[in-house]
């Protein structure tokens, strides 16, 4: 399990994790697994709008400078993420948005001292995250900056990015793409039609951001429904990054082990056909233990047929035993040999 980023950096690729400033500050075993295993890391909020600027014009960046400090120290690349996101944009600029639609001036204010800042030391970014909607006609989500700017808006912030950031890649980043589903299904028509389409408009992103997001109750992934997208999108010359993997558990009360093996097997299966396609060019999982996972926050965790709270998903490649109030360190058997 150690060496994880060495592994994948053989084959020109990287292996990296989400972590948060304070998780970095306060975990000294979480500090030393991301060194021994990564490549990259991406901050996991900090990088949000609604983090950087909660109050308008008052820039928070000292939890970003913590992280790429931590970085540099050790060698890591920084993934950016994410410049817009329609649920994480600060009250007051929501507000005007809503008040000012067509009002270019704080996105651009936003995205300009962002990418200033950090321009040759963050060298890709998420430009726009979770873009898709396949119930809108256009298949675009009525996000904030849709609503203030129309379908437009994408190609205004990769003008305004690349007027900063001229040498960074800039990536499209979205979830259900990766089982053979209606949705799924449905999902990933819509993004290659959105990816082909601002390639015509001179706008073409340089990456594919699949959140993988695997979850154990939809089934497997299946090669033959996945393999076609990802060659579609690497012939549009397209890079294709892995950037939120884990896994969402179908049954919490089965054996340890047994769950264990599952979520290996899921991943397994998953990385075996990504990593086949050479324009996949990072593996980020979302977050590296089971204690810190999303999946087991309060608004997530899952209640067993009992109607008592669940055990925690076990979707990540450690779990929380790692740390030293605990004993007998126990390492997930999820491996990445290709």
């Amino acid at each position: 399990m150690s060496g994880l980023n060495a592994k994948l950096a053989g084959q020109g690729r990287y292996f990296g994790t989400a972590v948060r400033h304070d998780q970095l500050a306060e975990l000294p075993a979480l500090r030393q697994a991301i060194v021994s295993n990564c490549g990259a890391i991406t901050p996991e909020i900090e990088l949000k709008w609604a983090a950087l600027e909660w109050e308008r014009g008052r820039f928070n960046f000292q939890p970003v400078d913590d992280l790429l400090a931590f970085a540099d120290k050790n060698g890591l690349a920084v993934h950016g993420h994410t410049l817009l996101w329609g649920q994480s944009i600060p009250p007051w600029a929501q507000a005007h948005l809503e008040q000012h639609p067509g009002d270019w001036s704080i996105v651009a204010t936003y995205m300009t001292t962002v990418l200033s800042r950090y321009r040759g030391r963050i060298h890709q970014w998420d430009l726009v995250n979770e873009a898709i909607d396949t119930s809108e006609q256009d298949n675009l989500r009525r996000n904030p900056f849709y609503k203030a700017f129309g379908p437009q808006y994408i190609e205004r912030a990769m003008e305004e990015a690349r007027a900063h950031a001229p040498d960074a890649t800039f990536i499209l980043n979205d979830y259900s793409l990766e089982y053979d589903n209606p949705v799924d299904n449905a999902r990933r028509r819509a993004m290659l039609s959105l990816l082909e389409q601002h390639k015509r408009n001179g706008t073409a992103f340089e990456g594919l951001g699949m959140q993988a997001h695997l979850d154990l109750g939809k089934g497997h992934v299946n090669k033959r429904i996945l393999r076609p997208f990802l060659e579609a999108v690497a012939d549009l010359g397209m890079e294709i990054y892995i950037s939120e993997l884990d896994v969402q558990e179908a049954d919490l009360s089965a054996p340890r082990d047994v769950r264990d093996q599952r979520v290996s097997d899921e991943v397994q299966r998953f990385l075996d056909i990504v990593l086949e396609v050479p324009n996949v060019k990072g593996v980020t999982t979302w977050g590296l233990s089971d204690n810190l996972s999303w999946l087991n926050s309060e608004e997530y965790k899952r209640l067993d047929v009992k109607g008592a709270r669940s055990a925690e998903n076990r979707g990540l490649p450690f779990d929380g035993c790692w740390f030293p109030r605990r004993t007998e360190p126990v390492r997930r058997i999820i491996s990445i040999e290709n």
